[in-house]
């Protein structure tokens, strides 16, 4: 899944459910749900994301909307092998960014 946001320190949650296509409240779920999601919080409450929570969250919407496993699963899949999972998903997001630079190109070409 490529997510198109811009450089920043911290996005907020909206910002982050439109850039994954999902609404707010499923963002809040996963961070209930998965232990690895500890985005920060203002002082009113929002939550603040950091590059490496949009990570995380590409990780998780990968497993459970992509290749369609249960919460469960995913949680279990991620504590078996955390680190092969994010290197495979980190090759698979080099080559979609790849993919879509390549298409950039032919469409300025065309």
């Amino acid at each position: 899944m490529h997510v198109d946001l811009p450089e920043k320190r911290y996005y907020s949650i909206g910002e982050v459910a439109t850039a994954f296509a999902v609404k707010t409240s499923l963002i809040r779920f996963w961070e209930n749900e998965f232990t690895i999601l500890k985005p920060k919080k203002n002082k009113k409450g929002n939550r603040l994301f950091t590059a490496s929570d949009i990570q995380n969250l590409k990780l998780i919407y990968h497993l459970v909307k992509e290749k369609g496993f249960t919460l469960d699963g995913a949680r279990k899949k991620m504590k078996e092998n955390p680190e092969g999972i994010k290197d495979k998903h980190e090759i698979i997001s080099n080559l979609e960014n790849i993919k879509q630079e390549l298409i950039n190109i032919k469409n300025q070409l065309s």
